[in-house]
């Protein structure tokens, strides 16, 4: 639900904006997270690697509104697959990813469902 609160504007245009940030930048972070825990062990040096190849994928992409997230995404992925070893880096940033959208789709559709201020002002 963190991604919801995080997702959650005062109106419609700045909420799914953000929302589109918010899963664009975490299925970056999760793609990245998992193809290099798949093939290379958990280490700082690679986490850093890892979130400054991410950092500039985002940029040489044109987005580098997402690299923030996307780098963020990348080290809870890797932090907690190196935490617990017995999950598997795929599912890690599966659900990772899945949970995001479940909390942005809630934002979304609680905004949607309300009416937009700039209704409410005429």
């Amino acid at each position: 639900m963190i991604s919801g609160i995080a997702v959650l504007q005062a109106s419609r245009r700045p909420t799914l904006s953000s929302a589109w940030l918010r899963v664009l930048g975490t299925f970056i972070g999760s793609v990245i997270g998992a193809a290099y825990l798949s093939l290379l062990p958990f280490s700082a040096v690679g986490m850093a690697a890892s979130i400054f190849g991410t950092v500039l994928l985002c940029h040489a992409a044109r987005i580098p509104d997402h690299a923030r997230l996307a780098s963020l995404t990348v080290a809870v992925i890797m932090v907690l697959s190196s935490t617990n070893p017995g999950l598997s880096p795929v599912l890690n940033a599966t659900l990772r990813f899945t949970e995001s959208c479940i909390g942005t789709a809630v934002a979304v559709l609680a905004v949607l469902m309300s009416p937009d201020t700039a209704e409410r002002r005429e």
